[in-house]
């Protein structure tokens, strides 16, 4: 598929592939969310945080933010560092710690809210600081949706002026939309628009019951099931690059779609890479899941798999965020499917897909239990 991306949004792909084909997820993570502020203006109804209207005052200063940046650095893999809030437009040293993590080699991301803050000013000085891309949330191609779901008139054209503002002074952005019960059934509107505003990747975040978000917002297995089907067909031509978040299920869908088109009694591979299995989203099928290849930082310091799965396993205050990754129980249980509960545990594609545990531990409380968004029967049972 890569052949049919264009070209900013091929040679990006590109670059994460290369990463991860050399990528041992039990020594460090791939991708890091850090949560720099939990001010927000925001009170979205999806949000996994209670955001608040001021800074913390328990938030990591700026040394204590250096020397964090120290370690992410030491896990030695150069993990994509994103920097995420509540709205980490709202911390004051923003540009200082992007430019120290990008001096330390760091691939560095930026999600800010649609408020006034993102100036072009701002963004230049964020880009010049070393950010690669930022990532805007968009959940309709259309203002009403989206801002009800936000709870902020306005903020679908805030965003549309921040995404023109970024690409206008060479920012790469990705269109980040979460998939819940109010736009699944029009996710295909989407792809037009996502081709309009020349985004190099449509990432879709799948619902996890977390925060404010409520089960009652998630859509149903058999829902899941067919969009990932879909998404599969999409991938194959889409000028853009396509990722699913919080959605491992996804790579067994594309494993079974492969093995439907090749034959059963042929190994589905990426690209001759040496990988068993191809995602049908370009990219090799051992994506990150929560504690494993992926790790979250709070704003006060909090390490925990994911924003989604809030379990504390340490903080970066007192404990060293290399030896937590690497040995905490929490960490290492999440690495190994042979942990796994339920239909998790007893299925076929868990080395590819392992269920979301934030999810898993939204709905049961157990953080190894069988993922609930999944419709898959596996042999076993």
């Amino acid at each position: 598929m890569t052949e049919t991306l264009a070209p900013r949004a091929a040679a990006e792909r590109s670059l994460h592939n290369q990463h991860m084909i050399h990528a041992d997820f039990n020594l460090a993570p791939f991708t890091i969310a850090w949560e720099v502020t939990r001010a927000c203006a925001y009170a979205c109804v999806h949000c996994r945080a209670d955001a608040l209207h001021t800074p913390d005052p328990n938030e990591l200063r700026t040394d204590e933010a250096f020397h964090l940046i120290d370690r992410i650095a030491d896990f030695g893999n150069n993990p994509i560092l994103i920097f995420t809030g509540g709205d980490p437009m709202m911390r004051r040293d923003l540009h200082e710690l992007i430019a120290y993590a990008t001096q330390k080699g760091l691939r560095c991301s930026l999600t800010p809210t649609a408020t006034a803050l993102p100036t072009v000013e701002r963004l230049e000085k964020v880009r010049d600081a070393g950010i690669r891309r930022i990532a805007l949330s968009l959940d309709a191609p259309r203002a009403e949706i989206h801002d009800n779901f936000r709870q902020v008139p306005g903020s679908w054209q805030r965003t549309m002026d921040i995404l023109q503002r970024a690409q206008s002074i060479g920012v790469s952005v990705q269109v980040n939309t979460t998939v819940a019960r109010h736009n699944v059934d029009i996710l295909p509107e989407m792809v037009p628009f996502i081709k309009e505003v020349n985004a190099v990747q449509w990432s879709l975040f799948f619902l996890v019951p977390t925060g404010r978000a409520q089960l009652a917002s998630m859509i149903s297995a058999e829902q899941h099931e067919q969009v990932f089907n879909w998404l599969y067909d999409l991938s194959q031509n889409a000028p853009f690059d396509i990722k699913s978040t919080a959605a491992p299920m996804y790579r067994r869908v594309a494993i079974q779609r492969k093995r439907a088109e090749q034959g059963a009694d042929k190994p589905v591979t990426f690209q001759g890479a040496g990988f068993q299995y191809a995602d049908g989203l370009n990219r090799p099928t051992r994506g990150v899941n929560d504690g494993n290849g992926f790790l979250f930082i709070s704003h006060v310091g909090d390490i925990q798999p994911s924003g989604f799965l809030p379990v504390t396993a340490g903080n970066t205050r007192v404990d060293d965020v290399v030896d937590v990754y690497r040995n905490s129980p929490i960490f290492k249980d999440l690495r190994d499917v042979t942990k796994l509960k339920g239909r998790c545990g007893i299925c076929d594609y868990r080395d590819v897909c392992g269920g979301q545990r934030g999810r898993a531990y939204g709905v049961t409380g157990d953080y190894l239990e069988t993922d609930p968004a999944c419709a898959y029967l596996p042999e076993a049972a």
